[in-house]
């Protein structure tokens, strides 16, 4: 089932700037009828809509399951590659020795290799994976219907709340909302999460408008008066009050300018340096870090996107910028040998932290990209390179996800693929049954309906279920 938009609509990237001076009702707002059928149905399904988050990191490109989470020892040369798997601290479930640190913690996370698709392409994989609905078109990354984040802020938006409901963390040249299709389609662009863009690692970072010095007060209490008196004219104008979603809009604007919590919540500088150390001194540790303070803040939904490891220095020429290793972009084994090892340290460091912090029911980690990698190898010369090299392309009938926290049933090995990690042979899941489980999990019925532009129903999942081997044994 695919949802379109209004012939021509696309509310666009939605800019820092944006973000404080414009405001965006929406049409499809919850009224209190809604909210009260909402919150009914989440305790009807056992869950309590307090305080959990979801930490979601997002792999653009497609990682390779067979050179992470699905190793295929038995299989042909062509297929199993140059990596070995390594056991774990759980039986039976063994990962790359690429990942050691994984192989230490693995009694805390579940991996499902089940999960497929019938999207190959970038653009398709994109809007099939971030909207949980089958895309009207199989390329770009414009969505006719709402990312997952989008709906999350709708629906779990609360008046009076200083933090974002939704917080997307991107290289500073990703910040456009369609880059990787987190694009709110009908429900407006007040419904788009809040970009963080930039390397959190780089000593320079800082979030816009968020960290104010005190050389910036001036300019602060201008920015504040401006939106006053924005407010005002407004209010002037608009006798009806059909305004006042902008007006709530810029006010948490304000909010987030002038609340401590916030800026706390931001600071990285706060973070003891044994604790940096620990997630690794790269774009992946410490935008972990980041994510794990800001849903201990109240952020409910956190996008963590990881591309390149290391984005002030230079690609090496035998690696890709993300996880797209077609072998004319990347030597596979190589930009395994550069890549896997911070992303090791970032995911084991973000799992043990939110368990030693007491975390891991209430916040569930995530972790994918659009699709798997072909289980084939194919070999081609490389662009920079220039020599013949190995590579893997687009596979979304096949991929690996990684699911640690909330509560959920951890230490186990979800469905299956075949001998030589083509397809699955056991639990077929989608990525509609990933949601689910994630909409759950934040107090949110996956069948609730919303209403497009044309005013047409649509079930925030129009199919999947949540995923029983996950749940917890009192569900």
């Amino acid at each position: 089932m695919s949802v379109r938009s209004s012939k021509g609509r696309c509310a666009g990237p939605m800019k820092r700037r944006t973000f404080l001076e414009i405001g965006g009702s929406s049409m499809l707002g919850l009224g209190m009828c809604d909210l009260l059928r909402q919150q009914a149905l989440a305790k009807a399904i056992g869950d309590s809509t307090e305080d959990t988050s979801v930490i979601f990191v997002w792999l653009p490109g497609g990682p390779p399951h067979m050179e992470t989470y699905d190793m295929k020892p038995g299989a042909p040369a062509e297929y199993r590659g140059e990596l070995d798997p390594i056991r774990t601290n759980v039986p039976g479930l063994d990962v790359c020795e690429m990942l050691p640190q994984h192989a230490k913690i693995a009694d805390k996370f579940t991996l499902i290799r089940s999960i497929h698709h019938e999207f190959a392409d970038h653009g398709g994989g994109h809007k099939r994976l971030m909207t949980g609905r089958i895309p009207a078109t199989p390329v770009g990354t414009i969505n006719d219907a709402p990312a997952v984040s989008s709906i999350v802020k709708k629906m779990l938006e609360k008046n009076g709340s200083e933090m974002p409901v939704c917080v997307s963390e991107v290289d500073s040249s990703r910040a456009n909302i369609d880059t990787f299709a987190m694009g709110p389609a009908y429900l407006g662009p007040s419904s788009t999460p809040f970009m963080v863009a930039g390397d959190p690692s780089n000593p320079d970072f800082k979030v816009q408008n968020i960290g104010v010095k005190a050389s910036m007060e001036t300019r602060l209490d201008d920015r504040i008066a401006m939106l006053k008196g924005i407010d005002k004219f407004r209010r002037d104008v608009d006798k009806s009050g059909s305004m006042e979603a902008m007006d709530s809009f810029n006010r948490q604007a304000i909010d987030m300018l002038t609340s401590e919590k916030v800026r706390n919540a931001f600071d990285l500088s706060k973070e003891p340096k044994e604790i940096r150390d620990r997630y690794g001194w790269n774009a992946y540790g410490q935008r972990a870090i980041l994510g794990r303070r800001l849903v201990e803040s109240g952020v409910r939904f956190v996008t963590m996107v990881w591309e390149h490891p290391f984005p002030g220095k230079p690609t090496p020429k035998t690696a890709a910028y993300n996880w797209d290793s077609h072998a004319v972009n990347a030597h596979l084994f190589k930009d395994c040998d550069w890549r896997l090892p911070p992303y090791d340290q970032a995911v084991s460091a973000l799992i043990e932290d939110l368990y030693q912090r007491g975390l891991n029911r209430r916040v569930l980690l995530v972790v994918t990209g659009e699709f798997g990698r072909t289980p084939k190898i194919s070999v081609q010369r490389g662009t920079q390179t220039g020599v013949m090299q190995p590579g893997r392309d687009h596979w979304p009938k096949a991929m690996s996800v990684l699911v640690s926290g909330g509560g959920m049933r951890t230490g186990q090995v979800i469905g299956a693929t075949n001998p030589k990690g083509e397809y699955p042979v056991e639990r077929r899941l989608t990525p509609n049954d990933l949601w689910a489980t994630v909409y759950r999990h934040l107090g949110i019925d996956h069948e609730f309906v919303l209403h497009d532009l044309q005013g047409r129903p649509v079930p925030i999942l129009p199919f999947g279920k949540p995923i029983r081997e996950l749940l917890p044994t009192s569900a």
